[in-house]
Formats: structure tokens, C-alpha cells, sequence
């Protein structure tokens, strides 16, 4: 056999295998799960981390020099308006209150005198029996004498201040902190701090929200008449939810332009005293949304590069899985919001999205049903 003839068999050979080969089979299509979109009314919070205040809080300095005689409170305990702190030596502010108040009387007692002076030469001046000038010396002296007396008052009330001063009272109702001198300290007039003194009932919760935002709750704050109950409520660090309901006190003045976020401040009652300045809490802010809106299973979306999809369950010739892009909004338990993207319905893929792809073919034989999405909490 010539080796064209040999060519020519091999390649008859190949051609006769090829043949024989069979098409690769289809991919069998994924078993998921499906679901039916539905818009329902959702009620749901939207959190944010939130610091507790005080309304006012005063550090409170000694405004005389002298040693701490006297410390007449419980430190960390609820204090009234008026009711005394501390007491500094008053010995010295004592005897010079006295020593102005002895003042006053010799100052009174010579004015008294240069009255009398003075009455008596203006009688004897109507007879000529003295001289003008006398009488003019004596209403000089009088005035002189009227106004040591008006000094001698005023250093008297400078020493009653200073000896008020030596007794620190709590300057409104609120909680007491720790003491920061002890016994026998020496203080320092408008220099050493005593303690500080912090209101408590009610009580500030401080929050920051997106300027988007402003308008919104601007609307909150004026519309005194909204019956929602719980619209304001706080999650404490220990998970409970605190049981008295807040309002809208100061929402700040102005956008904070390296964040973009601005502040708002809540109130809230504290009879027993169980919110403290300083705590770290959670605000919750009752979503007053009443339209009806799309809440799925999370499961059901997938991220993809920073945008979320979700799979449509669709029937052409077989059923197949098609890829939507959706908005999501807020996170609610197991649940999400989407804001756009799907419509009541639509038959979505729950179960079984992590193997496919836009446009895989589906089944939903040999699948348990998933569960309904919820009403949020």
C-alpha cells in the first residue's frame, strides 16, 4: 500500500470514530427553593448607637482659701438643690465679717455725728452766730462720713459672700460623684476642683443621624401629636429595653461637614435613677412608614462587587433562574427590606443561590419549603 493510500485510511479511521462520539449531556438543573414576593406591612426600628447625658453638669471649685473642715455627703448619691457638700475653715472669713461688721457701726456712729454738726451750724448760719465757711467744712465732713459708711457696708457684704462661700452647696437636684479632696486638704480659691454635680432626672441620650435625615426627624420634632407610643426607645448595654419612652429635646444647630452627620438629643424620664451619665445604649426610632413594602429572606441575596442580586425564578421552554439587581434597605432579623427591583409576585430563589448562575435551570423537586419571611420586630 502506497502511503497516500495509508493517509487516506487514517483519516477515514478518525472520521469513522468522531462519529461515534456522543454531545455531552445537559447540566441537571439545581434544586432550590422558591418563595412568592409579597408587599405586607412592615413595622421595624431604626437603630443607632447613642451615648446617655446629663442636661446640665457643674464642676464645683472652691471660691475661698482654706482647709476642708467638713464633707457632708455620700459620694455617688442623688443630692438636692441647697442641701450643704463641703465646709472650709471659716475662722478667718468669720472674724473678718465681724471686724466689717464693726466697721459699719463706727461709720454709722460718725456720720450720725457730722448730721448733728451740720444741722446745728445751718441753724446758728439763719442768725449769723457762725461764720459760712464752718458750715461748709461741716456739710463736706457729713458727706465725707455718709460715704465711709456706704464702704464699711459694702466690705460687710464682701465678708458675708466670703463666709457664705465657705459652705459648698449643691447647686440643683442631681447626682454626686466622687470626692476629689478629703479631710483636712487645703483648696485653693477658683483653682481646686471639689467634685462635680450632674443632673439626673431627666436624662439626655445623644445620637448622630445622616443630613439626609434632617428633614425627618425636624417633622418628628414639630409634630407634637403622633400617637406611635414606642417612636423613641433605648436599648441598654445589658440588651433590656429601657421602659420609659423618649422625645425629641435639641436637635443641633448646624451639619458637622467632616462627617456630614448632625446631632439630636433625646429625653427620657429617670425616676429610679437607672440611666447614668456617660453609659453607652442604643436608640431605636419606630419606623412610621405606613405603605405596604417587599420584606425577603436575606439568604436570598447575593453581593456581587458592592451591588445585590436576586434570583428570579422564570418558565420559558424549562424553569430557569434569572438575576435581578434589588435595593436593599433595612436589615430586619432574618429578613431584609428591598426598596426596589421586585414586585408582588415574583417567584424568588431562598434556598440553593450559592450554585447559580444567570440563567441556570431550576427545579424545585426534592426540596423541603422554606420558611415566610416575618413581620420584622
Amino acid at each position: 500500500m502506497s502511503r497516500l493510500a495509508s493517509i487516506l485510511v487514517f483519516i477515514s479511521g478518525l472520521a469513522f470514530f468522531s462519529c461515534q462520539q456522543k454531545p455531552p449531556a445537559p447540566n441537571p438543573p439545581t434544586p432550590v427553593n422558591l418563595a412568592t414576593v409579597k408587599t405586607q406591612p412592615v413595622l421595624y426600628y431604626d437603630d443607632y448607637p447613642a451615648t446617655t447625658q446629663a442636661l446640665s453638669q457643674v464642676d464645683l471649685h472652691a471660691q475661698v482659701t482654706g482647709y476642708v473642715t467638713t464633707i457632708l455627703f455620700t459620694e455617688g448619691t442623688h443630692v438636692h438643690k441647697g442641701q450643704k457638700l463641703y465646709e472650709i475653715d471659716e475662722r478667718l472669713y468669720k472674724a473678718s465679717y465681724d471686724q466689717a461688721a464693726a466697721n459699719v457701726k463706727v461709720a454709722e456712729g460718725n456720720q450720725e455725728q457730722a448730721q448733728q454738726d451740720a444741722d446745728r451750724y445751718q441753724y446758728l448760719i439763719q442768725h449769723n452766730a457762725v461764720a459760712k465757711q464752718t458750715l461748709d467744712h461741716a456739710v463736706i465732713a457729713l458727706q465725707n462720713a455718709k460715704n465711709q459708711t456706704a464702704a464699711a457696708e459694702q466690705a460687710l457684704s464682701t465678708a458675708a459672700t466670703n463666709l457664705t462661700y465657705s459652705v459648698i452647696s449643691a447647686p440643683f437636684d442631681g447626682t454626686i460623684g466622687f470626692s476629689q479632696v478629703k479631710l483636712g486638704n487645703l483648696v485653693t480659691a477658683s483653682t481646686t476642683l471639689l467634685n462635680t454635680v450632674s443632673t439626673d432626672n431627666p436624662m439626655a441620650v445623644d445620637f448622630l443621624i445622616n443630613e439626609a435625615q434632617l428633614n425627618h426627624y425636624e417633622e418628628l420634632q414639630r409634630d407634637k401629636q403622633h400617637k406611635l407610643d414606642s417612636l423613641f426607645t433605648i436599648v441598654l448595654p445589658d440588651h433590656s429595653v429601657y421602659s420609659h419612652l423618649g422625645k425629641i429635646s435639641v436637635i443641633d444647630r448646624a451639619v458637622d461637614p467632616q462627617t456630614g452627620t448632625v446631632r439630636v438629643r433625646l429625653e427620657f424620664s429617670n425616676p429610679k435613677l437607672d440611666l447614668r451619665a456617660g453609659m453607652s445604649c442604643v436608640v431605636r426610632v419606630h419606623n412610621l412608614e405606613q405603605t405596604p413594602q417587599v420584606l425577603i429572606p436575606s439568604k436570598a441575596i447575593v453581593e456581587q462587587m458592592g451591588e445585590y442580586f436576586v434570583y428570579l425564578a422564570k418558565k420559558d421552554t424549562a424553569l430557569k433562574a434569572i438575576q435581578v439587581k434589588v435595593e436593599t434597605g433595612q436589615t430586619i432579623g432574618s429578613n431584609t427590606l428591598i426598596k426596589s427591583g421586585l414586585k408582588d409576585g415574583d417567584k424568588i430563589v431562598v434556598d440553593g443561590v450559592q450554585a447559580l448562575h444567570d440563567g441556570s435551570p431550576i427545579t424545585t423537586a426534592n426540596r423541603q419549603g422554606p420558611a415566610q419571611p416575618g413581620r420584622g420586630r
